[in-house]
This record gives structure tokens, C-alpha cells and sequence, in this order.
């Protein structure tokens, strides 16, 4: 019961995944910042995936799950592409640590973006 308490928080405020991962490789790499901060980013996009579908979902009611796959997919289908017209040969793994990151920042803007629109949403339900 305890691990689901904890799960929820780290899927509710991956703020909070992200910070305990960078204090965590932050100690075990010893003196590595941008290393830490990358392997950070990279366990919170987990994170963040299921976060922005559950805060959605929690404040009007839609289920975006397909919706957040789709684009997702078409992330790595359109870097893929690039990759492919800039570059002789395709390397695999930097291209998908590529992908991973840009979803890091494109799920960390939604992320932020419902949650200011959720926030000022009830405001305004307050106040009227």
C-alpha cells in the first residue's frame, strides 16, 4: 500500500522524480551534473508520460492515452526521418536517446501547461 502512496507522487509530480533521480546519480557518479541531470530527465520522461494522460484525464474527463502514443510515434518517425537525410548511416542507440529527450521536453511543456490551465480552470470555478 505504501508503494502505490509513493508511485502515485512520482507519477502526480514527476518534479519530484526527477530531483530524487538527480540527487541519486548526482551521488553515485560523484561530480558528473550534466550526466546526472541527463539520466534524470531520461527516468522522468516515464514519468511524465503517465502524467500528462492521468492530469487530463482527471480534469476534463478525456482520455488522450491514443492521442499521447500517436505523437509519441510521430516524434520518433519525424527524427527519424531527419536522422536519416542528414546522416550516412542511422546509429540506433543516439537516435533513440535523441527521441527519449525530445519527449522529456515535449511531455515537460504539456505537463506544465495543463497544470497552469488546470490551476487558473479552478480559479475561475471559485470564483463564480
Amino acid at each position: 500500500m505504501v508503494f502505490a502512496y509513493v508511485l502515485g507522487t512520482l507519477i502526480l509530480l514527476p518534479i519530484i522524480t526527477f530531483f530524487i533521480a538527480y540527487l541519486i546519480f548526482r551521488k553515485f557518479l560523484k561530480k558528473k551534473a550534466n550526466y546526472s541531470f541527463r539520466l534524470a530527465a531520461d527516468v522522468t520522461t516515464f514519468f511524465l508520460f503517465f502524467s500528462v494522460v492521468i492530469s487530463i484525464s482527471t480534469l476534463w474527463g478525456t482520455t488522450i492515452s491514443i492521442a499521447a502514443i500517436t505523437i509519441s510515434f510521430l516524434i520518433a518517425i519525424i527524427m527519424t526521418f531527419i536522422d536519416w537525410r542528414t546522416q550516412k548511416e542511422i546509429k540506433v542507440i543516439p537516435l533513440l536517446r535523441r527521441i527519449w529527450r525530445v519527449q522529456f521536453v515535449y511531455l515537460f511543456l504539456v505537463y506544465n501547461i495543463v497544470w497552469i490551465v488546470g490551476i487558473v480552470q479552478n480559479i475561475l470555478l471559485f470564483i463564480t
